[in-house]
């Protein structure tokens, strides 16, 4: 199964993501689709965004055990050789572009917002002890001990449904909990989902199409994850 999902950026807007077997799909990852499609070569398309070009073929890898075949690889010869993007490929853009459009129309994205203490410390992350457990997140400066808040995007939730919920990855950084869905607003292209977990409401941005294939309604069980990076640690005093 195929869901949708967005990252909580900076600038308030949301990054979006497409999600199948644990695999997420981004806007990295489409840059580099629409680099090899101008270009016409992994390696071209691995210069000009400055990446290495093994790292590329690596990612493209990972993508096509989830997502299919995305690029055609021909060998040289009295045509020259070079890579192409397949149907498949095309119709992930342009479901992701889809997705992003909707997202950026999207005038305010609601928070989540949990107040905890800080438990633990380790480099750009923290783990926070709130009424739902244990969340980690980003920080610009916090120490053992300190009362926070963890805000958390409605772009950057995903919602799964409980039985192709993959097995967390430790080098994920992930926050999971299951609940229940509440209530659901249905905009023109993106429904806001309220979600009960812990007994705190959560709220995610999904699209008409993954509220579809998730079959979507009040009452139903779901996993909520959202990454460790999305979630922002902001001290009780700002």
């Amino acid at each position: 199964m195929t869901d949708t999902r967005s990252n909580s950026q900076t600038d308030g807007q949301g990054a979006a993501a497409l999600v199948s077997n644990g695999v997420e799909f981004d806007c990295r990852d489409r840059a580099l689709l629409r680099e090899i499609d101008r270009t016409g070569s992994v390696a071209r398309a691995s210069s000009n965004l400055g990446r290495s070009r093994p790292r590329d073929l690596s990612r493209i890898e990972t993508l096509e055990d989830a997502f299919g075949e995305l690029v055609e690889r021909r060998r040289g010869g009295s045509g020259g050789g070079g890579s192409q993007l397949t149907d498949n490929a095309e119709d992930l853009l342009a479901r992701y572009e889809r997705l992003q459009a909707a997202l950026t129309a999207t005038a305010q994205v609601p928070e989540t917002v949990l107040r905890g203490t800080v438990t633990a410390v380790a480099g750009e992350l923290a783990e926070v002890n709130t009424s739902v457990g244990h969340v980690r997140g980003l920080h610009d400066g916090v120490a053992v001990g300190d009362k926070v808040q963890a805000r958390i995007g409605a772009d950057a939730i995903t919602l799964l449904d409980p039985g192709s919920d993959p097995e967390p990855d430790s080098t994920s950084a992930r926050n999971r909990l299951d609940g229940s869905i509440t209530d659901i607003d249905r905009g023109e292209t993106v429904l806001t989902v309220e979600v009960t977990a812990g007994g705190a409401a959560f709220r995610a941005l999904v699209t008409d199409s993954s509220a579809t294939k998730l079959e979507l309604t009040e009452g139903r069980e779901v996993v909520l994850t959202w990454k460790a990076t999305a979630t922002r640690l902001v001290g009780e005093n700002r």
